[in-house]
């Protein structure tokens, strides 16, 4: 099971032209299923996908509802111990806590890989791996 950040799920709803490309490989991620989420990625989507100051912005009962509808994939919650386990990697690896939080849901769900285009690409975090889903192929 792969890990998804934010980013996969507002490409996904994307309606900006020169995003197509990522748009339409968010989808293949999300199509394929073998994704979990946490709730910490729900709200995050919720809140950017609805801000007023994005061009393609979604209306509440639209996010929502794609909220609601991606609840189907595991979804892990933020508790003491995925909070706890966030700090001791934001502070080993010097990232940001919302990252650091990512990467603990996602070991918290059993996922070996994080999609993201935030974190640094093939870096290894204790055993999760972070993958640019929308790096260009070599």
């Amino acid at each position: 099971m792969r890990f998804v950040d934010t980013n996969v799920l507002l490409y996904a709803i994307s309606g900006d032209l020169t995003e197509r490309g990522k748009a339409a490989r968010a989808n293949e991620i999300l199509a394929a299923g073998d994704i979990g989420l946490s709730v910490q990625v729900l709200q995050e989507f919720y809140v950017q996908a609805t801000r007023a100051s994005r061009s393609d912005a979604i209306t509440h009962d639209q996010a929502a509802g794609l909220v609601e509808a991606w609840c189907r994939f595991p979804v892990q919650v933020t508790n003491v111990e995925v909070m706890r386990a966030a700090l001791a990697t934001r502070a080993r690896f010097g990232i940001s806590y919302w990252d650091a939080a990512i990467l603990e849901a996602g070991r918290a769900l059993g996922c070996s890989v994080v999609l993201s285009e935030d974190l640094a690409d093939a870096t290894d975090y204790d055993g999760i791996r972070v993958e640019d889903p929308f790096r260009p192929a070599s």
